[in-house]
């Protein structure tokens, strides 16, 4: 790890835990791995933030314990397992350029669906147990490869209108669920070692701080700000990764 591999390491886990606190709901993480990747092969940086998300979830989880919508949980889980599990195989077989873009796109997607968030409460929806199974998967999918779950996971809570407590803890539970997944996925296809973790132990006490920080600031931060914020940095990690692709 080099130098500005470290600084941004440490404004990842910063980032992870600021999320975790509640500020800025998921768009933080969102920022991880682009971020991380315009100074780091991609999926290194996807394998490499996973234990500090699996910490973060710790000091998540309690807080919304049993306040998850178990039907949704049921909906969505199995077939998120298989697209975690199908993304973990296919991620050590990508190029560095393909799953650049790849990520590029996804955060895209990402930044589009935060522009036109609130139109998504007047749309008349018809509920399928399909589009549960779609999100899922593609939350499940998109998070182990690229480290961006939220948007297809968000969206189909959403158009359900599930009131915000079990949105919550349902979202908190599914993706703790699948960060734990990743580690043996990771691990399996030789992206998460042993060393290059004891590499950024330092950085363990950073996540805690963040979710204090995140807790803390909301009382002085607005948050439509904040996320105003978050999507200008967004926008400008999808111009940096793609200026880092290899011509």
């Amino acid at each position: 790890m080099t130098l500005t591999q470290n600084i941004l390491f440490a404004i990842a886990c910063l980032l992870t835990g600021l999320s975790k606190g509640g500020l800025g709901g998921p768009l933080p993480i969102l920022l991880i791995v682009p971020m991380l990747s315009t100074q780091m092969l991609p999926q290194q940086a996807v394998a490499l933030i996973t234990p500090f998300l699996i910490l973060a979830d710790a000091f998540a989880l309690p807080i919304y314990w049993r306040k998850w919508d178990n039907n949704y949980i049921r909906l969505m889980l199995p077939i998120g397992i298989v697209g975690a599990i199908m993304a973990g195989l296919l991620l050590p077989y990508l190029s560095a350029n393909l799953l650049k873009i790849i990520i590029a796109s996804i955060t895209a997607i990402a930044i589009a669906y935060k522009l036109l968030a609130d139109r998504l409460e007047n749309v008349e929806y018809q509920p399928a147990n399909w589009h549960g199974y779609l999100a899922g998967w593609t939350a499940a999918f998109t998070s182990t490869l690229a480290g961006a779950g939220s948007p297809p996971f968000t969206i189909y809570l959403v158009l359900n209108h599930v009131k915000p407590i079990a949105f919550m803890g349902t979202a908190t539970l599914f993706f703790a669920i699948m960060n734990l997944l990743k580690v043996p996925i990771y691990i399996q296809g030789e992206l998460l070692r042993v060393d290059t973790i004891l590499s950024v132990l330092w950085a363990i006490p950073i996540v805690p701080i963040g979710v204090w920080l995140g807790r803390k600031s909301l009382d002085y931060i607005n948050p439509k700000q904040f996320e105003r914020l978050m999507l200008v940095l967004l926008a400008g990690s999808v111009v940096l990764l793609l200026a880092t692709l290899e011509r």
